[in-house]
């Protein structure tokens, strides 16, 4: 009896996850879905909500934050604690780029960061992966510093 519980749950679980792989076919809705979700993303710091940051993190996230990736949502989520801890947000961020596979299951999504003055000071890229209930959650994000160089005249 349990086993034949399990089997149901499992056939439920498929099917589910089909519905969701299957619902919005169409690709510029669900690259509207990732840039929304991108700047309420972003939203979180200028709201200095962090408790709001870690519920776009999926539990198996990978941030390059740091020295070394950071792994999961929890070492993701104390590592950041401290760039909410003051009043003022240290940066912003906001996509100008994003894509989604056919499959509608993964997105990317890149675009510029800037300190508090509005400068550019560094860019970034993130994988965005959708869920069984079709929320996007963070999957990978890696942030780099652009240059603030000019190249002397030849």
């Amino acid at each position: 009896m349990a086993l034949g519980k399990f089997v149901a749950a499992i056939c439920m679980w498929v099917l589910a996850s089909a519905a969701v792989a299957g619902a919005p076919a169409n690709l510029a809705d669900l690259k509207k879905q990732v840039a929304d979700t991108e700047r309420a993303f972003a939203a979180t710091m200028k709201a200095r909500d962090h408790a709001a940051f870690t519920t776009f993190l999926a539990d198996d996230t990978v941030f390059f934050s740091g020295p070394v990736p950071l792994h999961g949502k929890q070492a993701v989520a104390d590592f950041w604690k401290r760039l909410y801890a003051k009043p003022d947000a240290p940066f912003s961020w906001e996509p100008t780029e994003v894509e989604v596979l056919d499959s509608g299951l993964l997105a990317f999504s890149s675009g510029p960061v800037y300190d508090p003055a509005g400068k550019l000071v560094s860019k970034f890229s993130s994988i965005w992966q959708r869920d069984a209930k079709g929320q996007w959650k963070i999957i990978f994000d890696h942030g780099w510093d652009v240059c603030d160089c000019t190249k002397p005249a030849p």
